[in-house]
């Protein structure tokens, strides 16, 4: 089993704090930046507009991903303090982003980048979603050493071990906001076991299977919008199971806002999956 460990965390001065959440989350924009201005380099579009591209897609997705995270899984605590709303530094959610960038997207063409046709925002689009699994693996990171997506006590050799009592308060915490404490075993037996910790996962599955994927489907040419479609076909299946494991989030009728959100966003890749072998078909 994993070792649990405390976020890091460095004091600077005053009120400010540096959380390891933080700086991994800020590497993964980073990262991703500089790999996909890299890409649309390469495939011979131009960079200083891509750039602009970026920084509308990453400054949506951060807003929405945290609109989306309050309303969507903390409702009542936003209801008692409008003021979460503002907080943008806390709560971010997956999906939410996904929907901002999209947003941010709609925006750059509609009001920046009107002379790129369909065709050419299908090339801006693909080199983002090609990127998306390195950044995201490494914003993965960020959930790990947080451990802000606890899961369910479990017996797995890859969860995160309950040995220490600072992981037992840890997971009890979340049991307890849940209504499940009674659920937990007594404290040396609960020392035997692990807690699923699905963005641990959701970081291995990247970088073990999506990432090696991507790298091997890109040595051969592909068609426009063909890791727009790959990534959610990819992702979402396993976010939608991994989400089940989780302890803390809220739920209705049984599925988790991210499992809601994944099923149009997989919906929406088929149908496009179907137009791009349409349109190979008639080529």
């Amino acid at each position: 089993m994993i070792p649990y460990f405390p976020q890091p965390e460095i004091h600077l001065v005053g009120p400010i704090t540096v959380h390891a959440f933080g700086a991994i989350v800020a590497l993964s924009v980073i990262v991703g930046w500089q790999m996909a201005v890299s890409r649309a380099r390469a495939k011979g579009l131009d960079p200083e507009r891509f750039q602009d591209l970026l920084l509308y897609v990453v400054l949506s997705g951060f807003v929405a991903a945290h609109l989306y995270s309050v309303l969507a899984y903390f409702p009542r605590e936003a209801m008692e303090d409008p003021l979460l709303l503002l907080k943008f530094w806390e709560d971010i959610s997956s999906f939410g982003g996904f929907a901002g960038g999209l947003l941010g997207l709609w925006l750059f063409f509609r009001f920046k980048a009107r002379d790129v046709d369909a065709a050419g925002r299908l090339r801006y689009l693909d080199v983002i979603a090609y990127v998306f699994p390195f950044a995201w693996a490494i914003g993965r990171i960020a959930c790990t050493v947080a451990h802000d997506h606890p899961g369910t006590v479990t017996t797995f050799p890859l969860g995160i071990s309950l040995k220490s009592p600072e992981a037992q308060a840890y997971i009890a915490f979340f049991y307890r906001e849940a209504g499940r404490l009674a659920e937990l075993p007594p404290p040396a037996e609960l020392a035997k076991r692990a807690f699923h910790d699905p963005g641990w996962y959701e970081f291995l599955y990247m970088s073990c299977l999506m990432v090696p994927a991507f790298l091997v489907l890109d040595r051969k040419p592909r068609p426009p919008a063909f890791f727009l479609v790959a990534f959610p076909l990819l992702y979402v299946p396993a976010r939608f199971f991994l989400d089940f494991l989780r302890i803390g989030d809220a739920r209705y009728f049984g599925l988790t806002p991210g499992q809601y959100a994944g099923i149009p966003v997989f919906l929406a890749a088929v149908i496009l999956l179907v137009r791009i072998v349409r349109r190979e078909e008639k080529a």
